[in-house]
């Protein structure tokens, strides 16, 4: 038995909030009847409607997204941008993105109609690296990455520890290009953390998420992610180490 509102959203209906919305609103039947309890549970034999629609239960699938600049992380998007659902027109599954990669970063980007597992990629505490390589306007001191690497006070608190390479410098542009790995997913966290230090980001992609890269992928396209790999990557986040 889970709570509705996780089942919709593990269906890819609305995130949870809004599902409890959806909920309070009078717009879910289960069996026939309308729920307003938040406290409802229903279990796979319970038949689930919302406004109208038979709640499908759909196959799970999972992609690896090299995501272009210029594209909102979201399924739907209020000003009528592109969204990186409308890269999967070929996908009948109601995919939405693994966390979030703001506007102007690109890089990898994992989508699926699968709630659990976006839970077990997202959460910090289950500690799933995330590599970036940024361009950033002037070139960082030792002590400068010595910070980004120990946490960097932020608004909304300090971060973890992050792994963090200078790759190269140029004294005659005054820029840098620095390998970064956190296991965090805060709103723009790589960009505020490098403003933190007085440097900038120009250019920001996600290189790799666990051991998935971008190898073979050009900006804008996909691939499924086979089984083997989605286990490897449930492993990692309950145990730690990969399967």
């Amino acid at each position: 038995m889970e709570r509705l509102q996780k089942v919709l959203a593990h269906a890819g209906v609305a995130s949870r909030r809004k599902a409890e919305q959806l909920i309070l609103e009078g717009k879910v039947k289960v069996n026939g009847k309308v729920v307003t309890e938040l406290g409802t549970k229903v279990s796979s034999s319970d038949t689930v409607e919302v406004e109208g629609v038979k709640l499908e239960k759909e196959q799970k699938v999972y992609y690896l997204l090299y995501k272009p600049r210029g594209i909102i992380s979201a399924v739907t998007d209020d000003k009528g941008r592109k969204t990186v659902a409308d890269l999967f027109p070929h996908v009948e599954e109601r995919l939405f993105p693994v966390g979030r990669l703001d506007y102007e970063t690109s890089g990898l980007l994992l989508m699926t109609n699968d709630g659990e597992f976006s839970y077990l990629m997202t959460q910090p505490k289950f500690k799933i690296d995330k590599t970036y390589i940024a361009k950033v306007k002037g070139i960082p001191t030792r002590e400068q990455l010595k910070l980004l690497s120990k946490g960097i006070d932020l608004e909304d608190g300090k971060t973890a520890p992050a792994k963090v390479k200078l790759q190269s410098s140029d004294r005659k542009t005054g820029k840098a290009i620095i390998e970064i790995t956190i296991h965090e997913g805060r709103n723009r966290q790589v960009r505020r953390m490098f403003d933190a230090i007085g440097c900038p980001v120009q250019k920001l992609r996600r290189e790799r998420f666990a051991f998935l890269t971008l190898h073979s992928l050009n900006a804008g396209e996909s691939r499924e992610l086979t089984p083997h790999e989605v286990k490897q990557l449930r492993v990692l986040a309950e145990t730690g180490k990969i399967g």
